[in-house]
């Protein structure tokens, strides 16, 4: 996956398809890390990679 050293909110929730607020509740809840620069919030490119390695897989329907 090739993603910039820190990417912004927006950019992360372009990348994996999540709106703002489930961005925001993944970071209260402790699973997404963030970094403040002032005003600004970033997401670390390691930190994206852990949260998305996190997700479950889906298997499918048993038959």
């Amino acid at each position: 996956m090739d993603l910039p050293e820190l990417l912004t909110v927006a950019d992360f929730c372009d990348r994996f398809s999540i709106g703002k607020t489930s961005f925001y509740r993944e970071v209260n809840d402790g699973r997404l890390k963030i970094r403040k620069f002032g005003s600004a919030t970033r997401v670390a490119r390691a930190d994206a990679i852990a949260w998305a390695e996190t997700l479950p897989i889906y298997k499918g329907e048993a038959a």
